[in-house]
């Protein structure tokens, strides 16, 4: 079986980079989630209480995505990188996650923050991968921290 990783990245560009790393490191495939209408800078200005995604994040509105991950059942183990939005997965993640069949999976969560800890992000992300067996979720600022 393989390895996917899998992420979601804002405009910082740093969810991506530890991404790309990681991919190299495990000699895994990797995919992006792209929303259908990519998020403008504006989009994610979380100060701004009419932004994108804040009306997304409190709205708990589905995000449509550009693309799906081909040979799905090729993979068993899952990588799952995002940044914390409001202690959590971002919408568009979710969204994502729900469209796939979790069950046999091993996931593990790594996700990126300016401030925010993992907190309860793995816990608010079982709804949307029921099935998977989650392994961990780690808050990282470098590839280093993530648990292989």
């Amino acid at each position: 079986m393989k390895t996917l990783v899998i992420y979601f990245s804002a405009e910082s560009g740093k969810t991506k980079a530890i991404a790309g790393e990681l991919s190299k490191k495990l000699s895994a495939d990797i995919f992006e989630i792209v929303p259908e209408k990519p998020y403008t800078p504006a989009d994610l200005n979380w100060k701004n209480p009419l932004a994108r995604c804040n009306r997304e994040k409190i709205g708990k509105k589905d995000v449509p995505i550009s693309k799906k991950v081909e040979n799905w059942d090729e993979y068993d183990t899952i990588y799952l990188g995002f940044p914390i939005w409001y202690y959590g997965a971002p919408n568009v993640v979710n969204t994502f996650c729900k469209d796939y069949d979790w069950n046999g999976k091993t996931l593990r969560i790594f996700a990126t923050s300016g401030g925010s800890g993992i907190g309860k992000t793995a816990d608010k992300l079982k709804d949307y991968v029921k099935g998977a067996n989650i392994v961990n979720a780690e808050r990282v600022t470098s590839v280093s921290e993530i648990s292989v």
